[in-house]
Formats: C-alpha cells, sequence, structure tokens
C-alpha cells in the first residue's frame, strides 16, 4: 500500500485514519495530504486524516493540489516538509501520483540529479519524466 521512494519519502493513494496508525507502527513521523477534500465522493476528510495523525503522534502537512498542476509555492511547502521531517514521510494524493510528481519537482529546483529522482519513481512504480521535461 505504502510506495517507497527513497528512505524520506513514501507515497500512497488515498489512505483512511486506520491506515495512518498502520503508518505510525511502521516508523513513518509525518503525513502530507496532497488530495483536496471533497475530490471524490466518500473520500476522508483532510481533518479526520489529520485527528488521526495527531492521535497517533505524527506530524501533518495539508499541500492540496488539484488536477490544475503544480505551483512554486507547492513545490516549496513539499520540500520544506520533507526536510523538516523528524523522519520517514508519508505523502497521499488520490493514486500517489501527484505525491511523487511534486516530491520531484522540489527535489529537481533543489538541484538533485534529474535521473536519480527518475530511478527513485520507478522504484516505486510512478514515471516522472514528463513533469521533469516540462521544467
Amino acid at each position: 500500500m505504502f510506495r517507497k521512494i527513497d528512505d524520506s519519502l513514501s507515497v500512497a493513494g488515498q489512505i483512511s485514519p486506520e491506515d495512518v496508525a498502520e503508518a505510525a507502527r511502521q516508523g513513518f513521523t509525518m503525513i502530507i495530504n496532497n488530495r483536496p477534500d471533497d475530490e471524490q465522493p466518500g473520500q476522508p476528510s483532510g481533518a479526520d486524516i489529520h485527528a488521526a495523525a495527531r492521535e497517533a503522534g505524527l506530524d501533518y502537512v495539508a499541500i492540496p493540489i488539484t488536477h490544475a498542476g503544480f505551483s512554486e509555492d507547492q513545490m516549496t511547502a513539499m520540500g520544506d516538509a520533507i526536510a523538516a521531517a523528524r523522519g520517514p514521510v508519508l505523502a497521499f494524493c488520490r493514486s500517489g501520483t501527484r505525491s511523487t510528481f511534486v516530491w520531484a519537482l522540489s527535489q529537481s529546483r533543489a538541484g538533485v540529479d534529474p535521473q536519480e529522482l527518475v530511478r527513485k519513481a520507478a522504484g516505486a512504480g510512478y514515471d516522472i519524466g514528463p513533469v521533469l521535461a516540462q521544467r
């Protein structure tokens, strides 16, 4: 369910409050929510995930990303959140793709070799080539 990008980040599709407890058991220290509320009927609210994170002792950051694309502020916020984490981070959206894309864009802006980012993302089952090619 959680796809490991590297030692600092794993991604997932939509998680539930129960998944937050599992994330804590697996050693994650922060949840990053890249999914806007009400994107799909029946999805758990960000407030519910935040409450579960707080109960599990995890930090929580909301950086909602719509299908409209990625802003500079979102890329900065993603990089800053991962850098500030006290351990491994779990980021989620509907499928994990947006979380992976915004991570890759934030890392690329920080000077990480794009081929290294492509390799890491591919290892988790994501193709980030199209978004890095646009930068």
